[in-house]
């Protein structure tokens, strides 16, 4: 079983290559190759594969090169909102250190945890439909009053979907995403998961995908 506590095996390994700040705690990454798109500092967006992660740190190939030093954010599916900056460049992709609260990497090592021990244990997905990537992640969230939110779209499926985004309406509240009828059904860091009233198809979908 994995669990990501820092390593004191790999610690000299990550610290030279991630150079972290002496506040920074060190973790051992693991593979989980997830997709995702990275936003530079430029705001240019494109498509992304995380190769491996750690509550701390993660590797990502990328067609974007940003260079060293920059701020990147890159929503991951399954995982979500990450922010931080590139501290090494090589020929394949690049190294990034993770800018979270304690908070949030330690809900970044539950999901860690469960990606790298889901396979080893046999144990299925959580949701009950494949995950879709978003060609367009910009929509927005709309309550019952009118009062609309812009969000930025981080996991979709055609059974709901998770959104980044400023409010958090009472789980339950009825909304709209986009043009789609739902309900929030839980709060996270980033915002809210929106659970749709039917179960939605790829063409209804399409002005996402």
């Amino acid at each position: 079983m994995h669990s990501f506590q820092p390593d004191q095996s790999t610690r000299s390994n990550l610290t030279a290559r991630t150079a972290p700040r002496s506040d920074q705690r060190t973790f051992q990454r693991v593979p989980i190759n997830m997709q995702g798109r990275l936003m530079l500092a430029s705001y240019e967006e494109f498509e992304c594969l995380v190769t491996d992660m750690s509550p701390g740190d993660m590797y990502v190939t990328c067609l974007g090169r940003p260079r060293a030093d920059e701020r990147v954010v890159a929503y991951i599916d399954h995982l979500g909102r990450v922010e931080g900056n590139v501290v090494a460049v090589d020929g394949r992709g690049f190294t990034m250190s993770i800018n979270a609260t304690d908070r949030k990497r330690e809900k970044l090592a539950a999901q860690l945890t469960w990606l790298a021990n889901k396979h080893e244990l046999g144990l299925p997905e959580d949701r009950r439909h494949d995950r879709l990537t978003p060609r367009s992640t910009q929509s927005e969230l709309t309550l019952e009053d009118g009062t609309r939110y812009v969000c930025r779209i981080m996991d979709l499926s055609l059974s709901g979907a998770a959104v980044d985004v400023e409010a958090r309406p009472p789980i339950g509240t009825p909304v709209r995403l986009g043009n789609m009828r739902g309900r929030v059904v839980r709060h996270f860091i980033e915002g809210v998961a929106v659970e749709f009233l039917s179960v939605q198809s790829r063409e209804t979908l399409r002005e996402f995908l």
